[in-house]
């Protein structure tokens, strides 16, 4: 079954959406991280998908302690897959030490594929392969690095997942890039986990579609309103009783 990622993104300990990635395009959606994080795990979501907009930005790792209480609330009931801000061995330690099942590493995996083998040997890791028209952005997606996605995927052999977001996508309910993650998820070396544009139950059916791929992230769908984490939940849960005949 392809697994439902509902996401919290952190700035300041507050949750938040970016359009775009732009930090100064935010939409507040409250300072309570920890019973939102619940809150998704009881409408019966197997992970939540938890980003430090800070960290990622900056490299100071100011939300961690908030990571650290959601990994804690979710214990038993979900699991914790964190990034931004993910930036050598000690951040995998600190994360795996506090709960985290899964960490991302975007920039610095960009910056040293080796890190990721290395990491990979203390905590399942993710790689973020966030994405301009085909380049991989960085930085919290302040820079672009001038590798490109297709040329990404075999600096990474033992990643656990790809995270693939098409950031002129993101937060803008516009629909995912059905066509390009059905392309990375044919050339990836492990399952992936598509990021951005999703704005409705629909998109998530479309998404479960594809072949190889190992999860869907929501966010400001959930937050606006455009359907609830348990039916996406049940979406996903019908299509695999279903065998995914759909596809």
């Amino acid at each position: 079954m392809i697994d439902l990622y509902p996401s919290i993104d952190l700035l300041g300990g507050r949750v938040v959406r970016l359009r775009q990635g732009d930090y100064a395009d935010v939409t507040d959606y409250g300072d309570d991280p920890v019973s939102v994080a619940v809150g998704f795990a009881e409408s019966g979501a197997p992970w939540v998908h938890v980003v430090d907009l800070d960290a990622a930005k900056s490299g100071d790792p100011v939300n961690r302690p908030v990571v650290a209480s959601i990994a804690a609330a979710l214990a038993g009931h979900a699991q914790l897959q964190t990034g931004g801000g993910v930036r050598n061995l000690d951040d995998a330690r600190e994360l795996a030490a506090a709960g985290v099942a899964r960490v991302v590493m975007g920039s610095a995996a960009v910056r040293d594929p080796a890190l990721v083998e290395a990491a990979s040997e203390i905590v399942p890791v993710a790689v973020g392969l966030d994405h301009r028209d085909g380049e991989i952005a960085v930085h919290g997606w302040t820079q672009g690095s001038g590798l490109l996605l297709d040329d990404a995927y075999g600096l990474f052999p033992t990643a656990d997942m790809f995270l693939i977001t098409n950031i002129g996508r993101d937060g803008m309910l516009s629909g995912p890039d059905i066509d390009g993650l059905t392309r990375s998820a044919a050339a990836a070396g492990a399952p992936v986990i598509a990021s951005g544009g999703v704005s409705s139950l629909a998109d998530i059916v479309a998404l479960a579609r594809i072949g190889n791929l190992g999860g869907i992230i929501t966010g400001k769908a959930v937050y606006e309103g455009r359907f609830t984490v348990a039916e996406a939940v049940d979406a996903l849960s019908a299509l695999d009783a279903g065998g995914m005949a759909a596809r």
